[in-house]
């Protein structure tokens, strides 16, 4: 039996290599939006943050999304991620 290959991404945040179900992309799209991807399969720019409120706060106090997505990122959305949490 063949053993199915579990796809691994790494946090912006912590840098850690995790299983992409334990994390949450965040997508910049084509149309310069910013937007939560819980499907993980929206088209755009990605970036991975693991499912955990002190990650969400470091990335917001950071600015590391506004660095890596090349756009602003709006209070909303990490307000939104905290909800989803």
């Amino acid at each position: 039996m063949k053993i199915k290959k579990i796809p691994m991404r790494c946090c912006v945040v912590t840098k850690e290599k995790l299983p992409k179900q334990e994390l949450i992309r965040i997508v910049k799209t084509p149309e310069q939006r910013v937007i939560i991807d819980l499907t993980g399969k929206a088209n755009g720019r990605g970036a991975y943050l693991k499912k955990d409120l002190t990650v969400f706060e470091k990335a917001q106090k950071s600015k590391i999304l506004d660095r890596i997505l090349e756009i602003e990122v709006k209070d909303e959305i990490y307000d939104e991620l905290k909800k989803i949490l």
